[in-house]
């Protein structure tokens, strides 16, 4: 295991700024997964742990040894790639001991440590086989084999499933947890895909345009994002932004189009404008028209377990987990109420989330 510290990371290429200072520390046996949208810098910033990009500004340390100038093989990082990476002449056996064989360790050692890797991922009956004759779930694992056997103190992961068809990924999402749990090293793993970032991470960093948005437990980040963008990347379907004001005579949605206000229950002091945010399965559905705001299905999203509907609310689309046996036809009038327990607020022009002792000093919704 290892502690792994980057400070004021930054990265350029001529006068592209890539990162702007990223300070992020990690802990020993930690399951870290960065997050964010393509071209935020996430696989950049991997790359450079890695040594396979210069810095340009900042440190990147290893148990508190600067690892800046360390050519990649010395940094005790092990890399798995998002297209396997494979030697197609060479089986299983061979592509596996190829680190080891480079690094001049015996024979005798190369082949433990092939055998012991082979037995954690389950390609103990593969070993000789070639690349071409394995699914691509078994490419990926010995693509895993081959970081394994090094041996790191560092395990990076540059969206390894990104290839792999939908089930296989969430079983191979299932298989590194098991091998984390089992080895304990400390790992990067970078993808886009955020329901795979909830799923694996112990700590979750949300990228952004070179920027560090966020950095938190997956389940903190989705009940207090930091800022609209956060808001809307983390959860599937992503959270509802809605444009709304505080005023002396309440608080209300508007409507962007007309900036029509809407008026919701509950009471509010001092003047301002924000940004409102609810989560789909926090919405209520309330056949009391007194109790809720109208608004218009236009489409049902049918996911099995549960159903979205996406309705308009004004000139404004808000979605919405319907509860099981509410009638779902397009077109049909439903009425939604906002409990004040789950509302976020943001500021308008910046995005950033207001806290909650100012939440309450602007907005004091009755239950």
């Amino acid at each position: 295991m290892a502690q792994l510290s980057l400070s004021r990371l930054k990265k350029r290429y001529e006068e592209k700024q890539v990162l702007h200072g990223v300070d992020v520390e990690i802990a020993h046996g930690q399951f870290v997964v960065i997050v964010g949208p393509s071209g935020c810098g996430k696989s950049t910033l991997l790359r450079m742990i890695a040594g396979l990009e210069d810095i340009s500004e900042g440190d990147i340390a290893i148990d508190g040894q600067i690892i800046n100038d360390l050519d990649p093989a010395d940094r005790g990082c092990a890399m798995v790639f998002q297209n396997y990476a494979l030697y197609p002449h060479m089986t299983v056996r061979e592509n596996m001991a190829y680190p080891l064989k480079i690094a001049r360790l015996p024979k005798t050692e190369r082949a433990k440590r092939v055998e012991d890797a082979a037995g954690i991922l389950a390609l103990s009956d593969y070993l000789d086989r070639r690349p071409a004759q394995l699914s691509g779930g078994q490419r990926q694992r010995v693509a895993m084999g081959r970081a394994i056997v090094r041996e790191p103190k560092v395990f990076l992961f540059d969206e390894p499933l990104s290839n792999l068809d939908a089930k296989l990924r969430v079983t191979m999402r299932i298989e590194i947890k098991r091998l984390h749990k089992r080895l304990k090293v400390t790992s990067i793993f970078v993808t886009h895909d955020q329901v795979e970032a909830m799923t694996l991470a112990d700590m979750l960093i949300v990228m952004n345009g070179g920027n560090v948005e966020q950095i938190g437990t997956p389940s903190a980040i989705y009940r207090e994002p930091a800022s609209t963008f956060v808001a809307s990347f983390m959860g599937a379907p992503a959270m509802n932004l809605l444009p709304a004001s505080a005023d002396a005579s309440g608080l209300v949605l508007l409507d962007a189009a007309k900036d029509h206000p809407i008026a919701l229950d509950g009471i509010a002091t001092g003047a301002c404008h924000f940004t409102l945010g609810i989560r789909p399965e926090d919405v209520i559905v309330t056949g009391d028209p007194h109790r809720g705001i109208a608004a218009t299905i236009d489409l049902v999203e049918e996911l099995g377990s549960s159903r979205v509907a996406y309705c308009t609310l004004g000139k404004t689309e808000i979605a919405v987990v319907l509860p099981k046996g509410e009638d779902v036809s397009s077109g049909r009038t439903i009425h939604l109420a906002f409990p004040s327990s789950v509302l976020h607020a943001f500021e308008r022009d910046s995005g950033l989330r207001i806290t909650a002792e100012r939440t309450r000093d602007i907005v004091r919704t009755a239950a």
